[in-house]
């Protein structure tokens, strides 16, 4: 018996060519080279066992407990449908400016027949409603909670508890940020009111440098806005409005100290003032100085004896 020796190219499975060779040939068949045959499934009908199988699992209970209706459609509201002949005419439009003479047909519009389908679950459910009401009045069922109904809660008053702490603290965070929220706003606004204010006064002051320019350049002669803004202050203080309160110290310390300025030399005569002789009379009789006269004490003389007298006389 000689010895049989598997050669590796054995083994291997068949390459492309060959397996192309075979389906050229015929040989090779869909199912890994087997035949499947086709079995038709046939579909029963029975509705004899169907009505046997229902009436057995189907439940005896009162119609209170089921609720089931089964009823046509409720007619529709006018305005409902005004509004989709509306809505129909519309799109007829739209689809023939936009194609030409294109034939539009509202039952193959996706937007009508959704809002079609979603009409017609509402008229179902409205005439279901109807239908159902009239049925429990007539079953002397109420249909409405009363005036002192009581429930009680499902969940317990810890949970109820957690739930109301949640609700507080979520309320605090908004109400933070949002306090948060108007005091940058104000901010904004402050900011603003002042840079408006200093961009105004840097406006008058110069408007007042231009006038100021056209007086001494000769071009006008009208000085009434200088005293405009004089009459704007108190003239009292310097720097202070009309209709701002001053203590009566501040008066006295305005009236002693002035309003700053220079001080050194302030009584110092000038030209002005050496020349200046109102009030200066060189014809009035003044009268001699006395010394004497000017030392005199004044009120009664004293009455009473000198030290020797009173010696003289206690002897």
């Amino acid at each position: 018996m000689t010895d049989f020796v598997l050669n590796d190219s054995d083994t291997e499975l068949d390459s492309d060519e060959e397996l192309q060779e075979a389906f050229a040939k015929g040989l090779l068949k869909p199912g890994l080279n087997e035949e499947i045959e086709k079995v038709e499934k046939k579909y029963v009908n029975n509705v004899a066992d169907l009505k046997a199988k229902l009436k057995e699992f189907k439940l005896k209970l009162p119609w209170v407990e089921t609720l089931d209706l089964v009823t046509t459609v409720a007619p529709m509201a006018p305005d409902v449908a005004l509004q989709l002949e509306e809505t129909t005419q519309r799109q007829k439009n739209i689809k023939e400016n936009s194609k030409g003479s294109h034939i539009y047909d509202p039952a193959q519009d996706p937007v009508l027949n959704e809002f079609k389908r979603e009409n017609l679950i509402h008229r179902q459910a409205q005439a279901a409603v109807v239908e159902g009401i009239k049925r429990l009045k007539e079953l002397g069922v109420p249909t409405r909670r009363p005036d002192d109904f009581f429930a009680e809660m499902a969940k317990t008053d810890e949970h109820m508890q957690k739930v109301r702490k949640n609700l507080l603290a979520k309320q605090a965070a908004q109400a933070r940020t949002e306090k948060v929220r108007q005091l940058r706003e104000q901010k904004k606004i402050a900011k603003r009111v002042q840079i408006d204010a200093k961009l105004k006064q840097v406006a008058e002051k110069k408007q007042i440098l231009e006038q100021l320019k056209r007086v001494r350049k000769g071009k006008s002669s009208d000085l009434d806005f200088l005293e405009d803004k004089k009459d704007q202050r108190n003239p009292n203080q310097k720097g202070g409005h009309l209709n701002k309160k001053i203590s009566k110290k501040r008066s006295h310390k305005d009236k002693k100290f002035g309003f700053g300025g220079k001080k050194k030399g302030s009584k110092l005569n000038t030209r002005e003032s050496t020349n200046q002789m109102d009030g200066f009379n060189s014809s009035a009789k003044k009268k001699p100085f006395n010394p004497r006269s000017s030392f005199k004490p004044k009120g009664k003389k004293n009455q009473r004896p000198g030290k020797s007298k009173r010696k003289n006389a206690k002897r």
